[in-house]
């Protein structure tokens, strides 16, 4: 029997969340055999060791529950979709090299713009463009080529800034994740959403064991890994609207964008370079307000909550009660990861 994909949507979310709370645990033993841990420091805010492999158990998760969804259903726009999995893996694979070895932050640069190239050349592009009073312009190919890669680099390491608090980068994945699945089924999209969904429960899997205190973190690799995903997946998203609903992406992904605009802008203010990490992101800023991790996570989630549904809102407006139904089930879901973590901790 042949999976129609908006049943699809809900089996692979489940799927990835339950292969996320058997995979993650994996990995955490796995980093801690072969001393792959994440260690205090001064930029650091956690005190003790923790395993810096999540990103294997998320890409794990994801790929595992596309493949075999898509398997038994069907496999539509292969082009597009096979762009977006060999893109979101070669990013992967960057970040876990990254994570185990260290890389130099420009040469890591230029691999990603090289993976976004061959995004581009297989069909993810940028090539319309809404302008106020003007209307949709066709953007030269060199204009839609620069504008391409700017979007999907952008976004990957957006992400990767925000990923400095217990919790804070999976929840507003999560949270972006389900709301380009929600407008991208409107547009028709439905292999989009099914990506998006899966990317949800395969966050939520991971939710469970990267609250405060984490015993996992995303690392380059998960971080890069679902950058790349959102911003792919906002690109195909913008691929089939036109008028002023094109900018929709760009409240669904405002916090790590505004993070990445004012902390680049902020470097090279100081003279110093923008790859160049530090502690002064907007989660360090909260914390550093008085705020625990947990409130820290609390309010810019609620914020990106906030922009979601303003986004479904402006994409469609019958999008939006089941934007609230999806938020109300993943705050479900993650209350009793949060519940289960707290009873393991017990019995221990």
């Amino acid at each position: 029997m042949v999976l129609q994909l908006s049943e699809a949507n809900i089996l692979g979310t489940i799927i990835s969340f339950i292969l996320g709370l058997f995979i993650v645990p994996l990995v955490i033993a796995f980093s801690e055999k072969n001393g792959l841990m994440d260690l205090p420091g001064e930029r650091k805010i956690h005190s003790h060791p923790v395993s810096r492999l999540g990103g294997t158990a998320i890409w794990l998760c994801t790929v595992l529950t596309l493949l075999s969804v898509i398997l038994v259903s069907h496999y539509p726009h292969r082009k597009l979709l096979s762009g977006l999995l060999l893109g979101s893996s070669l990013m992967f694979l960057l970040g876990l090299i990254d994570d185990i070895y260290g890389l130099n932050a420009k040469f890591k640069f230029v691999v990603q713009i090289t993976i976004a190239s061959i995004v581009f050349c297989l069909g993810v592009k940028i090539s319309l463009l809404y302008l106020p009073f003007i209307g949709i312009i066709n953007l030269p190919p060199i204009i839609s080529y620069l504008g391409t890669v700017a979007w999907i680099t952008g976004i990957s390491n957006a992400v990767n800034f925000i990923d400095g608090v217990d919790g804070l980068a999976g929840s507003v994945i999560a949270v972006s994740s389900v709301t380009l699945g929600l407008i991208s089924l409107v547009r028709g999209d439905t292999v989009s959403a099914l990506i998006a969904f899966i990317l949800v429960g395969s966050m939520l899997g991971f939710l469970a064991y990267n609250f405060h205190p984490a015993k996992i973190f995303m690392g380059d690799s998960g971080a890069l890994y679902a950058g790349f995903l959102l911003a792919t997946l906002s690109v195909m998203y913008q691929m089939k609207t036109d008028g002023i609903t094109m900018y929709v992406p760009l409240l669904v992904l405002a916090l790590p964008i505004i993070d990445i605009v004012f902390s680049s802008v902020r470097r090279i203010m100081k003279g110093i370079s923008p790859f160049v990490a530090d502690a002064e992101h907007i989660h360090h800023k909260l914390l550093k307000f008085g705020l625990s991790q947990n409130k820290a996570v609390l309010v810019l989630v609620a914020f990106s909550v906030i922009m979601g549904a303003a986004a479904t809102l402006i994409a469609a407006t019958d999008t939006i009660k089941y934007f609230l139904y999806a938020v109300v089930l993943s705050s479900v879901m993650i209350i009793l990861n949060i519940y289960a973590k707290y009873e393991r901790k017990s019995e221990e």
